[in-house]
């Protein structure tokens, strides 16, 4: 009969017995958890000799590593500022467990502003901002061209006598007759506001002022006419103020809606949305035109109309 080998149960030479294994535990190794120290074991060699296997015990050497392994967040490179979720969880509206509908004190979570809601019209439909301009721009355009170009045309009428107009001479006599004092300083007043003042309005630059000195002009001439003769002049057949009315009408729209894009000044507020500026702009060159009549030609320009 074959002798049956002998079980390695226990090392020759060893007297502690190997302790058995509990039932249903896993087997351990090292590198089952990394952050624990382990020492080595001694190492059996087992062999066959004679067909009986033979076990002889290596020298035993104890390994330790030295090198301490990190454990907190400071040693791990984490920011100690900042909590983590499961210190916070309980302050975070809606989260599982939450005890809180305030966001943490000491730490907020980055969150997206939602976005502003449409203005709503008087039905409470929310309203559309349109920035399409249309045939605007054209318009004003047209409006400035019609404008700039009458007082254009008037002016070198009294500067050069063009178009069958009576110059400088002609322009300070019939001034003088008029009533107008110091004609020498009125009359190249009155050119240099229509030709200054309609080149910059064609053109579209500086458009407040330009308007305004236009509309100072048209206003001087208008109570200039109105004065003559007592009486509402405004379809009079000798002296009719229409023409001067049509253009102080339209001298101020132009102030009040500003050049438009289509104009120098189409990187200015006051092109497409005038506000106090042409108010101010407005209300400036009615005051200049009061003074200046006053000053340069007195008398009252409503007699006769009404309760004046």
């Amino acid at each position: 009969m074959t002798d049956k080998p002998t079980e390695p149960s226990a090392v020759p030479g060893d007297t502690t017995p190997a302790a058995p294994r509990p039932a249903g535990e896993p087997v351990r190794s090292p590198f089952d958890s990394p952050t624990e120290q382990f020492a080595s074991v001694s190492g059996v060699q087992t062999g066959m000799t004679g067909g009986v296997q033979t076990t002889e015990k290596l020298p035993r050497t104890d390994v330790q590593t030295t090198e301490k392994l990190p454990r907190t967040d400071e040693e791990l490179g984490l920011d100690p500022e900042v909590p983590l979720y499961s210190q916070v969880r309980n302050a975070i509206p809606g989260a599982a467990n939450s005890t809180t509908a305030e966001p943490s004190p000491t730490y907020s979570f980055a969150s997206i502003p939602p976005a502003p809601s449409a203005p709503a019209d008087g039905n409470g439909r929310p309203r559309r901002r349109d920035d399409r301009r249309g045939t605007l721009d054209l318009g004003l355009l047209l409006l400035r061209l019609v404008i700039g170009g009458t007082f254009i045309y008037h002016g070198l009428q009294k500067a050069t006598g063009w178009f069958h107009g009576p110059g400088l001479d002609g322009i300070k006599t019939a001034m003088e007759n008029g009533g107008w004092k110091h004609v020498d300083i009125a009359a190249p007043m009155l050119i240099a506001g229509e030709l200054g003042g309609g080149v910059l309005v064609v053109i579209g630059l500086a458009s407040p002022l330009a308007a305004g000195a236009l509309l100072a002009v048209i206003l001087d001439a208008w109570m200039w006419k109105q004065g003559m003769v007592p009486g509402f002049q405004y379809s009079a057949k000798a002296n009719s103020t229409e023409l001067e009315s049509i253009l102080v009408g339209l001298t101020t729209v132009l102030i009040l809606t500003g050049p438009g894009r289509l104009s120098l000044d189409r990187n200015r507020g006051w092109s497409t949305r005038p506000f106090m500026g042409s108010l101010a702009a407005f209300v400036a060159a009615v005051a200049a035109a009061i003074l200046t009549y006053v000053y340069l030609h007195g008398g009252n320009p409503l007699a006769g109309i009404g309760p004046f």
